[in-house]
């Protein structure tokens, strides 16, 4: 019985290995240049690597080979995070101290794997429980923030894939908690990690299954971003439903609007949403629902700004009246899209002598 444990858990292991690592090699290979792709890649090697490490079959017999195997797997957590942030933020850019974090973590991770004995001492819970915190709160983190920015997402392939990377989360999460939780493995497989083996296997399945979805797409390529410059059209059945939402955007103003979805805006244009989603996306070329509603805000705030006559006006009621709810969301965004603050767009402004921009507003639009 035990040797037929060892043989289905290794076979279980090693299919889930084989497909992770083709979902690597194919990111890599047709989508090195997109981010998420190169993130993508990470997370399907430390999965990889968690099948490997975590094997009963394979404890002690990996030598040198299990420094990388052990580096991959502690950093796994922290992979998965950041490939869901660039996979669904567009505006997600890989920062320095992601790369600190990740080397902590994984610092962590060798120690608890490699320098830590089956004993409990106060050392070993310290570290144990740092490493169940941190793979329960990252995974925490990148399914709320996959929930969060799921109804304002206009890709549709991105908006269907969301529910495997979620699943994908819990599962490869879970149990990398309980591998930690539990500490070191049984000398032989046991109906535990059989089941363990099983649900990697299903979750190599899931993220296979989520990736090649997205990269048949074609999205996940540099050349589908916002800023690649491809023309967009108007289908003639929507031209219509342009016009109204042109109407109700430019001199409605409907962006100000508190709390506005894409949902009530498709009340409002007595519009089906996924006509609203089609026509915003494929016909305008916006992949997210707020960074559109930005664009409009942003241009109302910079002609206010510029206006001499608001000069006393506080830059707070600006962001208030063209639509953020407060301050901080209206200067990341503003700077995002002028790469100076508002007081400095302000002041450069008024030096220069540059009068208001047009901008078409309900009340004084001219044609």
């Amino acid at each position: 019985m035990p040797d037929l444990l060892t043989s289905v858990d290794l076979m279980l292991r090693g299919g889930a290995c084989l497909l992770l690592v083709l979902v690597a090699v194919l990111l890599l290979r047709d989508h090195r240049r997109a981010q998420a792709a190169r993130l993508g890649a990470l997370f399907a090697l430390s999965a990889a690597a968690f099948a490997v490490s975590s094997a009963s079959a394979l404890e002690g017999r990996l030598g040198i080979v299990a420094f990388p195997i052990e580096a991959l797997t502690a950093g796994g957590n922290l992979a998965f995070w950041l490939f869901a942030r660039a996979l669904f933020d567009d505006g997600f850019r890989l920062r320095s101290w992601h790369g600190a974090t990740w080397v902590l973590i994984v610092a962590v991770g060798l120690f608890e794997a490699l320098a830590l004995g089956p004993e409990m001492t106060p050392v070993a819970w310290a570290v144990r429980g740092f490493l169940v915190l941190e793979s329960l709160g990252l995974g925490l983190l990148a399914a709320g923030q996959t929930l969060a920015s799921w109804p304002a997402d206009l890709v549709e392939p991105r908006r269907r894939v969301r529910p495997f990377v979620i699943g994908a989360a819990a599962g490869f999460i879970a149990l990398n908690a309980l591998s930690d939780v539990l500490g070191p493995r049984p000398a032989s497989p046991d109906v535990g990690s059989l089941i363990q083996a099983l649900a990697l296997a299903l979750i190599a399945l899931a993220v296979a299954a989520a990736l090649l979805q997205v990269t048949a797409s074609g999205w996940l390529t540099p050349a589908a971003s916002p800023a690649s410059g491809l023309a967009h059209s108007v289908e003639p059945a929507d031209q219509s439903l342009a016009a109204a939402l042109d109407h109700a955007m430019s001199f409605d103003r409907a962006y100000r609007r508190e709390g506005l979805t894409i949902g009530r805006l498709a009340e409002m244009l007595g519009a089906p949403e996924y006509r609203l989603r089609r026509l915003i996306n494929q016909g305008l070329g916006h992949r997210n629902f707020n960074s559109y509603l930005n664009g409009y805000r942003i241009a109302e705030a910079k002609a206010a700004l510029a206006d001499r006559a608001q000069d006393a006006t506080p830059i707070l009621t600006i962001a208030l009246d063209t639509g953020f709810n407060s301050l901080g969301p209206f200067n990341r965004a503003f700077r995002a899209d002028t790469g100076v603050t508002p007081s400095d767009f302000r002041r450069a402004t008024a030096d220069s002598g540059i009068g208001q921009p047009d901008f078409k507003t309900g009340a004084n639009a001219t044609s």
